[in-house]
């Protein structure tokens, strides 16, 4: 025979069935804080935000644009509420579709409220985007492509917090570039975890695509002193490749994932040089959707296809360097997105001259669109014309 309801349990039952539903009601209308709220279970207590994890938890809201044509800003500049209106107004012109916008810097700085453990034990964490959500709503509401940029192996927080993930000498000291810059470890898969993880909170909060940066070892600095700890019998290229391969098996079906890469990658995709530094352009090819050489024809040396000045000539540079790779990349999981120069070095880059660059860009077959790189986020109203 069924036995009446105690008090007690009925209303502890109606209040669970009030919270539940208060629960729905309020995450249908977005007003619910994941962090405050908390499941009832039979397992151990979770909040809301331990459960969604590993789910977006905002779906994604542009499409990757067949050709994008984007330009790079600092999070500072992202965070600006009037700049970044100004730029979005100015991108509303339709030249410029998409913005590449700092997640993490070259000083290691996870520049997001981000909610990981292991970047506040870094000391990383410096949350200029204080209201990372909203600056992507921003670029979606008008229909533009966010791309986070992710700066890999230059990481100064992280080194120094962890010496045993940093690059070391030979005298097993911190290794430091000259501009006084540390890189961790490129074969420590503790440190390709780290960077997996902002990839994918930065991929759960909104953005569209995950640029990858200084996916590399040291170009510059006393590197006669560097200890490389490169594993027997494996190259700078092989640790390398490795960590794409990790990071696709990761993020494939997830977001979209692109790799910068220097520009001389494009010229040596024939010989299999990896420029001292790692980087091989048929090994990022097959784990990457894009790859983007930084082809900055003021960055090519005097004398480069009998050039004096290389920085007079950047739309046969660039044709030159997509040309000679466009038949490495055939078959490959990747297509060409380059970054070009919209920064005067070596001569003047205003209007014409950057036309001159999207064209070579546009020209090629093996390319879906360009980047343009100010570092200080000066773009005059020709950029989005």
């Amino acid at each position: 025979m069924n036995q009446p309801l105690k008090p007690s349990l009925f209303y502890s039952l109606l209040a669970l069935v009030i919270s539940v539903s208060s629960f729905f009601v309020l995450w249908y209308n977005g007003q619910v804080d994941f962090e405050q709220v908390v499941f009832y279970t039979t397992n151990p207590v979770k909040t809301a935000a331990e459960i969604v994890k590993q789910a977006p938890l905002r779906p994604k809201q542009v499409e990757t644009p067949e050709q994008v044509r984007g330009i790079y800003l600092t999070a500072s500049s992202a965070a600006r509420e009037d700049y970044r209106r100004s730029v979005i107004g100015q991108m509303a012109r339709g030249h410029i579709n998409s913005a590449v916008i700092d997640i993490k810097d070259s000083y290691g700085r996870v520049l997001y409220p981000s909610n990981l453990d292991m970047v506040r034990k870094a000391g990383a964490l410096v949350p200029v985007m204080s209201e990372v959500e909203k600056i992507i709503d921003d670029f979606h509401a008008a229909g533009l492509y966010a791309i986070a940029r992710l700066v890999v192996f230059q990481d100064l927080r992280l080194a120094q917090s962890r010496p045993d993930l940093a690059l070391k000498t030979f005298n097993n000291n911190i290794w430091y570039n000259y501009n006084g810059l540390a890189f961790t470890d490129p074969q420590s898969t503790e440190v390709w975890n780290y960077n997996l993880a902002i990839a994918k909170e930065a991929s759960q909060l909104g953005f569209d695509e995950i640029n990858f940066d200084y996916i590399r070892y040291p170009s510059d600095g006393p590197l006669k002193s560097l200890d490389y700890n490169l594993p027997e019998g494996k190259a700078k290229a092989d640790v390398l490749t490795g960590f794409f391969s990790h990071l696709n098996s990761q993020l494939s079906g997830i977001t979209k994932t692109s790799a910068d890469l220097f520009g001389l990658v494009m010229d040596n995709a024939k010989t299999g040089y990896d420029l001292g530094i790692g980087q091989l352009l048929v090994d990022s090819a097959d784990y990457f959707d894009y790859v983007s050489p930084m082809m900055y024809a003021s960055h090519y040396h005097s004398g480069y296809l009998g050039f004096d000045n290389p920085a007079l000539y950047p739309g046969t540079v660039i044709a030159y360097g997509l040309k000679v790779a466009s038949p490495f990349l055939e078959g490959r999981k990747a297509t060409v997105r380059p970054w070009l120069q919209a920064f005067s070095l070596g001569a003047v880059y205003g209007a014409e001259i950057i036309d001159i660059q999207e064209e070579a860009v546009k020209s090629s077959t093996s390319t879906s669109g360009w980047l343009l790189w100010n570092a200080r986020n000066y773009y005059p109203d020709h950029i989005f014309e």
